[in-house]
């Protein structure tokens, strides 16, 4: 089965895949490197994830796609409201590739993103602190919701990560990766049950 991991990070959300043929895209040279170490099966790609979507979809059985979310989260809106951040548009790319999938893809998808300040321009699937958009039912799935304060020793084991010492920012890429067992959920959603589409047209 080909998988497109795009916006890859160090790749928390596949972990715990199997038997899957693996493309990862990822635009920090730094990230993808600890990411093909952690997965040197799978090709790693440092391009720009939003462009390759567009140009490569159409090779893949299964897309996962998670675009960045500081423009989305709640916490950008308390910090602006604090004035410690600059006010800046919430970026669209994350609707784009929405509606690029719904419409065109033929394979599995599910993009995901933080809860954010304002109601889903899309109606979205809940879990934890994820939005989740899919062509498929996600069952339900319990999850403790993360705190602001989580130490990287406390991430690290909560998601199952060794990183090592020469690795930079390791509390923020372990923030950012999705559970490794919500990421194999959600997979699993998609190929191990016969379930009714989210989406229909």
């Amino acid at each position: 089965m080909k998988v497109l991991n795009l916006y890859a990070g160090i790749g928390g959300n596949r972990k715990l895949w199997k038997d899957v043929d693996v493309t990862a895209v990822e635009i920090n040279p730094d990230i993808a490197k600890v990411y093909g170490e952690l997965y040197p099966e799978d090709q790693v790609l440092i391009e720009d994830a939003h462009h390759y979507l567009l140009e490569h979809f159409k090779e893949f059985d299964f897309i996962w796609s998670s675009p960045p979310c500081p423009s989305h989260s709640d916490w950008k809106r308390l910090w602006v409201a604090a004035g410690k951040h600059k006010l800046v548009y919430p970026d669209m790319n994350l609707y784009q590739e929405i509606l690029l999938l719904q419409n065109f893809f033929e394979g599995k998808w599910c993009v995901e993103n933080v809860i954010s300040y304002y109601q889903p321009l899309i109606p979205a699937q809940e879990i934890a602190n994820h939005y989740l958009w899919a062509n498929f039912v996600i069952a339900n799935y319990k999850t403790e919701k993360r705190g602001a304060r989580e130490n990287k020793e406390y991430l690290a084991k909560r998601k199952g990560f060794n990183l090592g010492d020469n690795v930079k920012g390791k509390r923020q890429l372990l923030r950012n990766c999705v559970e490794p067992e919500l990421g194999k959920h959600i997979f699993d959603c998609a190929f191990k049950l016969v379930q009714k589409p989210l989406t229909c047209r």
